[in-house]
């Protein structure tokens, strides 16, 4: 626990056998519980994560990454999370970075933390392909001009949320795919949730998931309509299904968001 708060960590898994334990080993000793959702894999990787008496999940069927997420968030509420950290079982991102970020929310900093893999310029060197990072530096600039959140990055897959955010947020109408990511963080912008971030070192490897260029395509234009979608709630014009916070949820939960105005 991180100040009297409860820390799980949920790992949206698809055939990560070959990753899956050097992940855990470094999971420091402030988390609770470990949560793994197998998203319909092929290979061992619910097994192992039983073996390593993790708590393990999995889908009948592939449900997309997004899905995963989804269901993710659900267990490690209803496992009595105070602080939910999310990240990759592939061993991309760094698991000893975990305490820092689920800090930065259990001390309610802010509400939710981003690990970073730009913003210390490091991206690169860890061996992010090139046109992968000059697709995020394009992504995250069109972002930042319509949701004004001034973040160095919006796609990584290291985060720590409040569950005070997650559940204030309509989650089940996000997308099952790539874009959920990106939806997550527009959602919580336009409720007024802060949001903070952390240099996270990255490794790029052959056994790291990755997408291929054609999904990757369709990524950047979700996240491109995605961010239109904001602005366009936060002129009050249109708003998207996953703009649509419920006011009941929002005063059940008691949370210091607000819909815009």
């Amino acid at each position: 626990m991180i100040n009297g708060k409860r820390i799980v960590v949920v790992l949206p898994a698809y055939n990560a056998a070959r990753t899956l334990e050097a992940t855990v080993r470094e999971l420091p000793e402030t988390v609770d519980e470990t949560i793994l959702v197998d998203d319909h894999s092929t290979d061992e990787t619910a097994a192992m994560a039983r073996r390593m008496n993790l708590t393990v999940h999995v889908h009948e069927r592939n449900r997309g990454y997004g899905g995963n997420q989804k269901t993710c968030y659900a267990q490690a509420l209803a496992a009595g999370a105070d602080v939910v950290v999310m990240t990759h079982p592939d061993y991309q991102y760094s698991p000893l970075l975990v305490t820092a970020m689920a800090s930065m929310v259990a001390f309610g900093v802010y509400d939710a933390a981003l690990g970073s893999r730009l913003l210390m310029g490091g991206a690169l060197d860890g061996g992010m392909p090139l046109y992968k990072f000059v697709a995020n530096r394009a992504l995250t600039t069109a972002q930042n001009f319509l949701m004004g959140a001034h973040l160095s990055e919006y796609h990584t897959g290291y985060r720590a949320y409040s569950k005070e955010l997650l559940n204030s947020l309509p989650l089940e109408r996000n997308s099952d795919d790539f874009v959920f990511d990106n939806q997550i963080l527009a959602q919580a912008i336009l409720l007024g949730a802060k949001l903070g971030e952390i240099s996270c070192p990255t490794r790029y490897f052959p056994e790291a998931s990755s997408i291929n260029f054609r999904r990757s395509s369709i990524y950047g234009f979700g996240v491109l309509k995605t961010a239109l979608d904001f602005r366009l709630a936060k002129w009050g014009i249109y708003k998207s299904p996953i703009f649509q916070f419920p006011e009941s949820r929002l005063a059940t939960v008691k949370a210091p968001f607000h819909l815009p105005e």
